[in-house]
């Protein structure tokens, strides 16, 4: 599978707003039905330097994504991710590739120490993708989340990262 990570970009925009549009896609985020574009551009473009918003792209196809967003204050060492991969494409190993890319990125780049994130509880594949990646449990947000009608919890998990260590000249 040829797969690329990189960051979005403005002319991602209009691919964007159809993957954010799948049912599949809005079924497993916070996302609401018939997002336009311009609320598009305007959530994922406009976030400024604390934001990393990275797409896969299988072939010319873009097929999922991945955010950090780095919090700051007193919060500066916290980030928060969001992501989601193409109805079509679910289970090929894309969501793992976004996470490692959004950790490299959070770990080597960034110094962050706490990353978090939040996964409805009935999101099986994304609750083992986030374990497997060393995030755990801290909580259950209770009827957080309306979809379909239905009000559903939601897991609010962290993965916690010892600070950087300064290199030793020989």
């Amino acid at each position: 599978m040829d797969l690329t990570i990189r960051a979005a970009e403005p002319r991602d925009l209009a691919a964007l707003t159809l993957l954010m549009n799948l049912p599949d896609y809005r079924y497993g985020t916070l996302r609401l039905p018939f997002e336009s574009e311009e609320s598009v551009r305007k959530r994922l473009f406009e976030g400024g330097a604390n934001m990393v918003l990275l797409v896969a792209l299988l072939e010319d196809e873009l097929v999922g994504t991945a955010s950090l967003h780095r919090m700051t204050g007193r919060r500066a060492h916290v980030g928060a991710i969001g992501m989601g991969v193409h109805d079509a494409y679910a289970g090929r190993g894309i969501g793992r590739r976004l996470l490692e890319s959004v950790l490299d990125m959070a770990d080597n780049w960034l110094g962050l120490r706490r990353l978090e994130l939040s996964v409805n509880v009935d999101n099986a594949p994304a609750l083992h993708l986030y374990q497997s990646c060393g995030f755990e449990i801290e909580g259950r947000e209770r009827q957080s989340i309306l979809r379909d009608g239905l009000l559903i919890d939601a897991f609010t998990m962290s993965r916690l990262r010892e600070p950087p260590r300064p290199a030793v000249a020989d």
